[in-house]
């Protein structure tokens, strides 16, 4: 196996900037486009990309057109992942302009980057709305960047999953998109019925498992735990777990990328993995499955902040109404972009193979609160490197 060195900073911990992009806290962190790190940037200066249509045909979209108070010259700034922002232009950004009669300012660049500007600018706030994970959202708040949200002011609100509607409390952040993570695995090699068959005998030594640095680390690991009956926040049990098999697994993955490039050369035969990278696999010329484990699956979710004292409140409502409707979270689904949080978004069975996708799927997702993240992750990083590293 690869040993893997002493971790610091990076994914769910990203204590230092020094952090690579590819671990920011969201459902495609090894799908950065190459604009991520550019500052400031009106859609206007954008080419176009994935997708070609209006708003303006998109039913039900017209009740959320700007007010007539509002002047052309207006601008919203909104801070996002770097991530299928072609996608997000044609799709969100243009649209959402043609309808607000003002210009949006869209800042990209990793969760350190943009979550170190916010607090810097937290007293004169530069930036309107943001998306982050939720346990980033629950840091924003803990240190003043952010404000409870009116959820009156959203009248998409109500269509969404209730795992999504106030996933941090007071309505610090509403939840517009998250993945299942679960395991992928040869099902002419191995049957997985439980986290803990990730350490069965016919598969020692053809395994690879997330870091604990990385987003999906610490969730695969609450859930091995509780497959060993011990689902307590420290996750000192399935980290003895991991130690005492270290050996037998061939590598402790950075990227989603490594796993699906382990599985086609057959390296390996089982992982965990997030939703969002289960398109690779269903590619591959592979008997390959998604495991529905007893204990159930894990995951992730992103969601909507408003910064205290945003000086575009009004701009920043509309545009999080705009972007969980029915019609732009239906159209980011079929773009693959995003799994809907929305729940009267209705896909293809072949696009939904794809996404983290309905109610029963939606009701299976066992996922870590914001504050078990923030209050123990120093404690795990230094129990993973005492016990997974040495």
């Amino acid at each position: 196996m690869d040993k893997p060195e002493a971790i610091n900073c990076c994914g769910i911990f990203h204590s230092s900037p020094s952090c690579p992009s590819e671990e920011i806290p969201d459902m495609s962190f090894d799908q950065q486009t190459p604009d991520q790190h550019q500052p400031k940037r009106s859609t206007a200066e954008r080419t176009s990309g994935l997708l070609s249509f209006s708003a303006l045909a998109l039913a039900g979209i017209a009740t959320l057109s700007a007010s007539p108070t509002q002047a052309a010259d207006e601008q919203l700034v909104v801070s996002v992942y770097g991530f299928a922002q072609d996608a997000f232009s044609e799709i969100v950004y243009k649209p959402f302009e043609a309808l607000c009669d003002c210009e949006l300012i869209v800042e990209t660049g990793n969760s350190v980057e943009r979550l170190a500007k916010l607090e810097a600018r937290k007293d004169d706030p530069e930036i309107d709305m943001a998306v982050m994970s939720t346990h980033d959202a629950l840091s924003a708040n803990r240190k003043g960047i952010t404000q409870s949200i009116d959820v009156s002011r959203l009248s998409n609100h109500d269509k969404l999953y209730d795992i999504a509607k106030d996933p941090l409390g007071d309505h610090l952040g509403i939840g517009y998109t998250f993945y299942a993570t679960s395991i992928v695995y040869r099902t002419d090699k191995v049957s997985i019925d439980s986290w803990k068959d990730l350490f069965k005998d016919e598969i020692k030594g053809r395994v690879a498992f997330p870091n604990v640095s990385t987003n999906q680390g610490p969730p695969a690991l609450y859930m091995l735990g509780k497959a060993l009956g011990d689902d307590a926040s420290t996750l000192e049990t399935p980290i003895k777990a991991v130690a005492e098999n270290a050996d037998d697994i061939v590598t402790f993955y950075e990227r989603s990328s490594q796993v699906a490039q382990l599985m086609q050369q057959e390296e390996i035969l089982a992982a965990p993995i997030g939703r969002f990278a289960w398109g690779a696999y269903t590619k591959m010329d592979l008997p390959l499955a998604w495991a529905t484990p007893s204990e159930g699956q894990t995951g992730g979710m992103n969601v909507m902040v408003l910064t205290k004292g945003a000086k575009n409140e009004d701009l920043a409502y509309q545009f999080m109404d705009f972007w969980l409707s029915t019609e732009i979270q239906t159209a980011l689904a079929e773009a693959l972009v995003d799994s809907p949080a929305n729940a009267e978004v209705e896909v293809s069975d072949e696009i939904a193979e794809n996404l983290t996708y309905g109610a029963d799927t939606v009701s299976t997702l066992n996922l870590l609160a914001p504050a078990v993240i923030l209050d123990n992750r120093d404690q795990w990083l230094e129990s993973w490197n005492n016990s997974v590293t040495q």
